[in-house]
């Protein structure tokens, strides 16, 4: 007797695949296990997706979409273009927010597992770019100093927000809230030292999410 159809297949799946990589990891999650939980047959799981890899990545991306809303609604607030130091700020306590995000920055194998030796470094050269590209956005912008390197501050922002996350597993359990503090203190360093006041409030729009490899 064929199974009963769901509304939303594509978005259950997804639901269900995100719930199982973070329950028991990539390498350990399988199509069929996403089938039963959605209560759907494996084929109905590979008429939407060819891959458990093509799975994930859809995840990944809707994860990605979800983190940029999520800094959208901190900074709608404020003044265009966002200030680095505030889109900073955003961006970890969304990411401090969001598991699996957190899991994809950091490329922690216990979740990602094979997916992330799969990928390859050129998603991650992609990010570093993004962010570079974003940071020249905004010093054209007037909102970061004229004499900032764009890639050295990318690069330095990256290292540091991946180093903070990794923290806890290296130095001993940290809360959220002690990462949090941690990364404001990062963020207050960018206001001062990096930031520039001379363009703010002058309605130029700065990207927050328009590339699908962020953060």
């Amino acid at each position: 007797m064929p199974r009963p159809t769901i509304p939303d297949r594509r978005d259950t799946l997804l639901d269900v695949a995100e719930r199982l990589v973070l329950d028991r990891g990539f390498d350990a999650m399988s199509v069929q296990s996403v089938a039963d939980a959605a209560g759907v047959s494996k084929g109905g799981v590979y008429r939407e997706f060819a891959s458990k890899h093509e799975l994930l990545d859809a995840v990944l991306q809707r994860s990605t979409a979800r983190l940029g809303d999520r800094v959208d609604a901190l900074t709608a607030h404020l003044p265009r273009p966002v200030p680095l130091s505030a889109l900073y700020r955003a961006g970890v306590e969304a990411l401090l927010d969001d598991p699996l995000m957190s899991a994809a920055m950091l490329d922690d194998r216990a979740v990602l597992g094979e997916h992330v030796r799969a990928v390859g470094p050129d998603r991650y050269r992609a990010r570093f770019r993004w962010i570079t590209g974003h940071i020249e956005e905004l010093r054209a912008a007037g909102q970061v100093r004229a004499d900032v390197d764009p890639e050295a501050v990318s690069l330095a922002l990256s290292s540091v927000t991946i180093g903070l996350l990794s923290a806890s597993a290296l130095i001993g359990p940290l809360t959220p809230e002690q990462l949090r503090g941690a990364l404001g203190v990062v963020a207050e360093l960018v206001r001062v030292g990096i930031d520039s006041d001379s363009g703010a409030g002058d309605g130029t729009v700065s990207r927050t999410h328009d590339d699908p490899e962020a953060p």
